[in-house]
């Protein structure tokens, strides 16, 4: 093996190049026109442009083209299809997973369940029949999923019998949308789960390994967010019994390369059900790689290149405790709704212990065609409560600008006392969402709208100063108040501020300030016995401010706003950027509240914009395979009486 080319794009193509090149290997890429200046592209030995990641002949043809002896697929697009992994063998180029046969068996669910069966894994009651019968029949509430599904995609929880036609008919759509096939089944749900995946390793000889546990549990819209291994809940008897049931499975399947067997844990029965297996690596591996010290891309390309694994179980360490937090871009205000645009700063500081697996830097541009995860933010410590610390504080020291990111949340989410206990479950996201929402309340807002009026006002000074000299004599008199208009949402925060002859600032309510230092990129005030910082960025009308305590974009709005630009109260505007994927309306008609209207998809994921108010549709401003951007009009309603 002289060359690998990753088919895939981002953080997990810079990081499997990484690996490569430690061998000495050559890295090569394939990557679209979007991601022409992506830095997994730009730092490839050579990168060949094609049209889709899903094109399994271009990248094979790439793959020659370039000279490769293997192919790497990373984790999505095309990881786990079969057909693709045999089409790269059949040009004799060296696929770097599992074999065929073994991904095309797990890939099938319900077929994975056979075969959990058949190793003694206990698995949940599960049905193919999609009516409420079906559903009866196993118990509600009932989870509905994908046959050919992963990474959150087609699955809807149902507690309500009324709820499943709905439910069925949006996972199908989307199990359709991102992987070609629209097969269900229902599944028993359990409330109070904890996600637990095991790691193995194999060669596909008889070598075979785990490497412990890793806890995925806090999730938003069945998508992890934060990730960790040991997990906090497994006493020392169930790992052992889950990390044996992996193992049963993985002899059963003669396991090659890497792969992940997938738990539910109920924690009050304490005890395990299978889920699935994925024949690939996961995106939150490097917490088992900080753990175990075992690079799981090089034992990968290892074992493809015909080595075996050369150790045993005994072999394995696991010393300490990490913990991995998914970057995303995305907005938590909205019900976790994908961002876009273009990110202005992105600045990772250096703290110890910890790791970035980033796809992004300045001026990356985040569209709505691929998955929101920016960067991956690994910590390890001596204890669960150093790492978190680490990664904690990490997360608070990153600076970005442009796009709305979730890493306020997961910063919450490492300091709430509820994590830091180890309960990770749905509910404590929903609390720390709460706990953001605070903020407001608590004044952060404001004074973070101080903080960007007077970066705004320096930013202006330099700006009209520049390149002007003035005589050290000359004094200028008491300025007249200025005033700022910086809203969130609907929220409107009206700064006022009067500059003083010793430089610093009256507020009026709220005290004096003072600005101890200023940079194109962030600002230190005093205000009132209390000092500030924040990094600030700032992109068209909107200013980003970061502080310790949390990120606030505003919206600079003018003092005395144009009538003529104000927002009819009927007019129904788009959550997110994406495609109109579906139109449920038409001019003339009426519409109650809470009808489905339009559907927008960004990232694989739908979203159906409701009414919201009783009504008919005087004007419908786009059609299906339109592309919208967040606050387009997508139709007007004209409320009744």
């Amino acid at each position: 093996m002289h060359a690998v080319l990753v088919a895939n794009r981002g953080e997990i193509a810079r990081r499997v190049q990484r690996s490569v090149r430690e061998m000495g290997l050559r890295a090569l890429a394939v990557y679209v026109e979007e991601d022409r200046d992506a830095l997994f592209a730009v730092e490839a030995d050579e990168a060949v442009l094609v049209d889709s990641y899903l094109d399994a002949d271009a990248i094979i043809a790439a793959a020659l083209e370039l000279g490769a002896d293997a192919v790497h697929p990373g984790y999505g697009f095309m990881a786990e299809n079969a057909s693709f992994a045999a089409a790269v063998e059949r040009a004799g180029l060296i696929w770097i997973g599992p074999e065929p046969g073994a991904i095309e068996g797990m890939g099938d669910k319900l077929a994975a369940k056979r075969v959990a069966e058949a190793a003694a894994v206990p698995t949940l009651p599960t049905t193919t029949d999609l009516t409420v019968a079906g559903a009866r029949a196993i118990g509600f509430p009932v989870m509905v999923k994908a046959a050919a599904g992963g990474g959150g995609k087609g699955m809807r929880v149902v507690t309500e019998e009324a709820q499943l036609a709905d439910a069925v008919t949006l996972a199908a759509r989307e199990a359709e949308a991102s992987f070609g096939d629209g097969r269900l089944f229902l599944e028993r749900y359990v409330a109070r789960g904890r996600h637990v995946e095991v790691q193995l390793l194999g060669d596909g000889r008889g070598g075979l390994v785990h490497l412990g546990e890793r806890e995925c549990s806090l999730q938003r819209r069945h998508q992890k967010i934060i990730e960790e291994t040991p997990s906090p809940v497994l006493t020392p008897h169930d790992r052992e019994e889950i990390c044996a049931a992996a193992l049963r499975l993985g002899a059963e399947l003669d396991y090659r390369s890497a792969g992940t067997v997938e738990f539910l844990y109920d924690e009050d029965a304490r005890e395990f059900y299978f889920l699935e297996v994925n024949t690939r690596l996961q995106v939150e591996h490097p917490v088992t790689e900080a753990v175990t010290g075992v690079d799981l891309v090089r034992e990968q390309l290892r074992v493809a290149a015909g080595e075996d694994l050369g150790y045993g179980q005994d072999d394995i360490t696991h010393t300490g405790h990490a913990i991995e937090a998914r970057l995303c871009a995305e907005d938590v205000a909205t019900g976790f709704l994908p961002a876009t645009g273009t990110l202005e700063a992105f600045a990772a500081p250096d703290v110890p212990g910890v790791r970035w697996d980033s796809g992004v830097g300045p001026g990356s541009r985040i569209g709505t065609s691929f998955d929101s995860m920016l960067a991956k933010v690994i910590a390890y410590g001596s204890s669960r409560e150093e790492a978190a610390r680490r990664l904690a504080r990490a997360l608070r020291g990153l600076h970005t600008g442009g796009v709305t990111t979730n890493r306020d949340l997961l910063v919450v989410l490492l300091e709430h006392p509820d994590f830091v206990a180890g309960l990770t479950n749905a509910e404590l996201v929903e609390a720390a969402v709460a706990d953001l929402e605070k903020m407001v309340e608590q004044g952060e807002e404001e004074r973070a709208a101080v903080l960007a009026s007077l970066w705004l006002y320096k930013r202006r000074e330099r700006t009209v100063l520049a390149g002007v000299a003035l005589r050290p004599a000359w004094r200028n008199g008491r300025l007249p108040a200025q005033v700022v208009r910086l809203a969130v949402g609907e929220r409107v925060h009206e700064i006022a501020y009067t500059r003083r002859r010793d430089h610093g600032f009256d507020l009026g309510p709220l005290g004096t300030a003072r600005i101890v230092d200023w940079s194109p990129d962030s600002v230190a005030v005093e205000l009132g016995r209390r000092r500030l910082r924040a990094q600030v960025t700032a992109t068209g009308d909107r200013v980003h401010v970061q502080t310790q305590r949390g990120t606030v974009t505003f919206v600079v709005r003018p003092r005395f706003p144009d009538a003529a630009q104000a927002s009819d109260p009927g007019d129904v505007r788009a959550p997110m950027a994406g495609i109109v994927s579906e139109v449920r309306c038409t001019p003339g008609h009426g519409a109650s509240e809470g009808d489905t209207l339009v559907v927008i998809e960004a990232m694989k994921m739908e979203l159906q914009v409701r009414a919201h108010l009783d009504g008919q549709i005087d004007e419908l401003c786009v059609g299906v395979g339109q592309r919208v951007d967040v606050g387009d009009v997508l139709l007007r309603l004209r409320g009744e009486g």
